[in-house]
């Protein structure tokens, strides 16, 4: 009798544990699910139907001031951290960019400030919020689903390099247009985070040095004054990270 209720407890443990993981499962999926549907919601709240993305000569001499074809204004009424929107043609990539003062923040809260394993699509804290500095340093997760910064780990693949070279950052003020310099894996050390630099001399030798043993390198067709890193977990070895450098195109 003690047996049959000892297999008959077992029996019922076995259950709710195998409940409880689905249920877990079934929370994340529902999680990662939100995620997409929230991003999707924003790339379409974001556009904005106007006849030029960029600064036209009129008569008098004078140039219109620059009007972003995203809407920040409508962004930043949902999160006012958002300082720019990124967009790589022929991938998944087409989100909103948010900074803070910390890099732990949005590994798992969205753009409506919901906790979501996707996090948020996020510049680093010590990057300058209107990409003025040397250095802009952007994260993105490496979701299975193929959504955020999952299409920056096919960088690896000399075609992909090759036939995805527009890489495109809007901000309120100002677009930036940019090219693939090199993309590698590495690990997560500091150093690939470093902002500040003392002269034009140290800057480019922080590039050489950073940039070196990169696959399908393109030497730039002038000086570089600003790096751009664009970050996402990898897994050739534990904590590795994939980053594609790019700079301004010519």
């Amino acid at each position: 009798m003690n047996r049959n209720k000892l297999s008959a407890g077992i029996l019922v443990l076995a259950f709710l544990l195998l409940a409880a993981g689905a249920g877990a499962l079934y929370s994340d999926f529902r999680e990662r699910q939100d995620s997409e549907h929230l991003y999707e919601s924003l790339a379409e709240l974001a556009e904005k139907t106007q006849e030029s993305t960029t600064a036209e000569t009129v008569t008098e001499g004078k140039e219109k001031p620059y009007v972003s074809p995203i809407d920040f204004d409508e962004l930043k009424k949902i999160n006012p951290d958002v300082v720019g929107w990124i967009r790589i043609a022929g991938t998944s990539i087409d989100y909103p960019i948010v900074r803070t003062d910390n890099n732990d923040t949005y590994l798992d809260t969205d753009f409506e400030g919901k906790k979501n394993p996707s996090g948020t699509i996020f510049l680093d804290c010590d990057s300058e919020p209107d990409f003025s500095g040397r250095h802009n340093i952007i994260y993105g997760h490496h979701m299975k689903n193929g959504s955020m910064f999952k299409d920056i780990i096919k960088y690896k693949d000399e075609s992909f390099y090759q036939t995805h070279q527009n890489i495109v950052i809007y901000t309120p003020q100002q677009e930036f247009h940019l090219q693939p310099v090199t993309v590698l894996y590495t690990d997560a050390g500091g150093i690939r985070r470093k902002t500040k630099f003392d002269s034009d001399d140290s800057f480019q030798s922080y590039v050489n040095e950073m940039t070196k043993n990169g696959q399908f390198y393109q030497e730039p067709q002038k000086p570089v004054d600003t790096l751009w890193s664009f970050v996402t977990c990898s897994y050739e070895f534990d904590d590795a990270r994939t980053i594609l450098y790019a700079v301004l195109a010519p």
